[in-house]
C-alpha cells in the first residue's frame, strides 16, 4: 500500500493511507518534500503553500479555506481550515447528465411476494405501538407467544418496533409519528401485524386504523390494552392468529428490479470518500441499471456538495424539489437559531473528516452518478424507481428509520469508527477500512477496506458486494440481526405537552 493518496489531480493535499512519521519526505507529482508534524491514516498533507483564504481542495472541490497560510508537508485539519457554508442561497439548473455504463443482467432474489404486489426480503412478525407507553406490553406478548408456540416459522423473526411517541405531541410531530408508523404497518417485510394501543394517547388507535386504508385484516390486527382485563393474553391471542394466517408463506423468485435500498453512513472516516461510500456509489447505478430503486437522505450532510445533485436532476421540476430540500432543512438550522455547518462530529474529525464539505462530498458518493428521479419529504413513501433524495436529518437511528418507512427492504450503512445498531429492516454494516472489519466482526458485514489494498480490483468488490447482497435478501441475516439490534427512531422538531 502506497504511504499517500491524491484523490483527483486539481487536489492541493492528499490523504494519508497509514499513520506517517514527521520529518518523513513525500514526493507528489514530481515535487519531494518533508512532513512537518506526525499524520494519522484518513488525515489530509499539504502538498503545496494555501496561503490564508484561499481554497483547500480535495475530490477537485473545496471543503473549506485556510485560515492561517498553510504549508507544504502540514497537516490540513480544523486548527487551520474553516467551512465555507452559510446560510440559504439560489441555484441555477444546470444539468450534467451521465450514461449508465452497466449491463442488465437476469439476476433475481429469493422474496416474500405480498397481496398488495410489493415484494419483502424477510418475512417478520411486527407489533406496531401506537404509543411508547405500550412498548413493555409488546415486549411481553412477544416473549410469551415465543414461548407458546415454540416454532414461530414461517416468520424469521418476531420483533417491536419501540419508540417513545405517539402521545403529547402536537402538529408536524404528530403527524410524523402517524405517517412512520402507518409505512411501518404496509412495510412487505412484514408477514403480519399486531397495531398496539393503550386507549388515551393522541395517536388514537381508531383514527391510526382509518388511515391505514386497506389493509388484509387476517395479517394486521389491532388491540386497544386499556378496553380488555388481561391485554398479555388478549395480545397472544391475536399474535397467534395472524401466525396461524401466515403458514403457507414461502420465498419466491422475484427481480432484482423490486429491490429498493437505502444509502446511509455513520461513523465516517477520512476513507469513507474513497472506499465504501464509492462502493454504495457504484452497487447503486448497478442496480438501478436493472431497474432497482435507491434511496439517499442525510440532508444537512448534501450541504457542500448539493450542486452536483442538482446537476443530475432528471428534470427541472425534480431540480426545484432538490432546491427545497437543502434550503428547507437550512432553514429549519437557522429557525433553531443553529449554524448549518455544526457537523462533523468528534468521531468524524478523529477519523480525518475537516469541515461539512468535506463530509459532504464523501457522503453523496453512495448515490453514484444516476439520475435523481424524484425527492421524498419525510415519511413519504417511495414512487419512482431509480434514485430518489429523501428528507431526513443526518442522525443515524432518525435517517435509517426514515430509510425503512419509505420502503426500503434493507439500508447499506458504511462506517469507519463503526457502530452497531440496525434499524427494522435488515441494515449492512460496509466498513471503510480493513482495520474496523478485523476488530469488530460482529458489528461489520462487509469490508469495502480492500479496496485501499494494490492487488484488488473495484471491479472485483463490486461483484462479490452485489452477491453478498443477494444472499442478505434471500434471507442471509448481518449483523445487526443476530446481535438483535432494532432501533426505531422518529423525527421531532417540536412542542412535547
Amino acid at each position: 500500500m502506497k504511504d499517500y493518496l491524491q484523490i483527483n489531480d486539481k487536489d492541493n493535499i492528499v490523504l494519508a493511507l497509514k499513520d506517517l512519521k514527521k520529518g518523513i519526505g513525500i514526493s507528489v507529482n514530481g515535487t519531494m518534500f518533508q512532513l512537518n508534524e506526525d499524520i494519522y491514516r484518513g488525515h489530509k498533507i499539504s502538498i503545496k503553500k494555501i496561503p490564508a483564504g484561499d481554497h483547500v481542495i480535495k475530490y477537485g472541490y473545496p471543503i473549506g479555506h485556510a485560515i492561517v497560510d498553510v504549508l507544504p508537508g502540514q497537516l490540513v485539519h480544523t486548527h487551520n481550515t474553516k467551512t465555507n457554508l452559510s446560510g440559504s442561497l439560489e441555484y441555477q439548473y444546470v444539468p450534467n447528465h451521465t450514461n449508465n455504463s452497466y449491463q442488465k443482467e437476469n439476476l433475481t432474489f429469493q422474496g416474500y411476494r405480498r397481496e398488495n404486489g410489493t415484494a419483502g426480503i424477510r418475512n417478520e412478525l411486527w407489533i406496531v405501538p401506537t404509543v411508547g407507553c405500550v412498548n413493555g406490553i409488546a415486549e411481553k406478548i412477544i416473549r410469551r407467544f415465543e414461548r407458546e408456540v415454540g416454532d414461530i416459522s414461517p416468520f424469521d423473526n418476531v420483533l417491536v418496533l419501540k419508540h417513545n411517541y405517539g402521545c403529547s405531541q402536537l402538529g408536524d410531530d404528530h403527524e410524523n409519528t402517524k405517517r412512520i408508523l402507518a409505512n411501518a404497518v404496509h412495510h412487505p417485510n412484514a408477514g403480519g401485524i399486531l397495531v398496539l394501543g393503550l386507549g388515551c394517547e393522541n395517536n388514537e388507535l381508531p383514527l391510526f386504523k382509518e388511515a391505514l386504508g386497506h389493509i388484509n385484516e387476517n395479517r394486521v390486527k389491532f388491540l386497544i390494552s386499556q378496553e380488555v382485563t388481561d391485554e398479555i393474553e388478549a395480545g397472544v391471542k391475536l399474535v397467534k392468529e395472524i401466525h396461524a394466517a401466515a403458514k403457507y408463506d414461502r420465498r419466491e423468485e422475484i427481480p432484482l428490479s423490486e429491490l429498493k435500498i437505502g444509502l446511509k453512513c455513520g461513523g465516517s472516516d477520512g476513507f469513507s470518500g474513497i472506499t465504501a461510500n464509492p462502493l454504495l456509489g457504484r452497487f447503486s447505478d448497478y442496480l438501478i441499471a436493472h431497474g432497482g430503486t435507491t434511496v439517499l437522505t442525510e440532508v444537512p450532510e448534501m450541504f457542500g456538495a448539493e450542486t452536483l445533485l442538482m446537476e443530475r436532476a432528471e428534470n427541472e421540476e425534480v431540480f426545484h424539489k432538490i432546491v427545497n430540500l437543502i434550503n428547507d432543512f437550512k432553514e429549519y438550522f437557522l429557525k433553531h437559531e443553529q449554524p448549518v455547518y455544526e457537523n462533523p462530529s468528534p468521531g468524524n474529525k478523529a477519523g480525518g473528516i475537516t469541515t461539512l464539505e468535506d463530509k459532504s462530498l464523501g457522503c453523496t458518493q453512495k448515490a453514484g452518478s444516476s439520475l435523481v428521479c424524484d425527492v421524498l419529504k419525510y415519511g413519504e413513501v417511495l414512487k419512482k424507481k431509480g434514485l430518489n433524495l429523501l428528507s431526513a436529518p443526518g442522525n443515524d437511528l432518525v435517517a435509517s428509520t426514515a430509510l425503512a418507512a419509505a420502503g426500503c427492504q434493507l439500508v447499506l450503512f458504511t462506517t469507519g469508527r463503526g457502530t452497531p445498531f440496525g434499524t427494522f429492516v435488515p441494515t449492512i454494516k460496509v466498513s471503510t477500512n480493513t482495520a474496523i472489519y478485523e476488530s469488530k466482526p460482529h458489528w461489520i458485514d462487509f469490508n469495502a477496506g480492500t479496496l485501499l489494498e494494490d492487488e484488488v480490483e473495484p471491479d472485483q468488490v463490486l461483484e462479490d458486494f452485489v452477491q453478498y447482497i443477494l444472499e442478505v435478501a434471500n434471507g442471509r441475516f448481518v449483523n445487526n440481526e443476530k446481535n438483535d439490534f432494532r432501533e426505531m427512531a422518529i423525527f421531532k422538531s417540536g412542542v412535547t405537552l
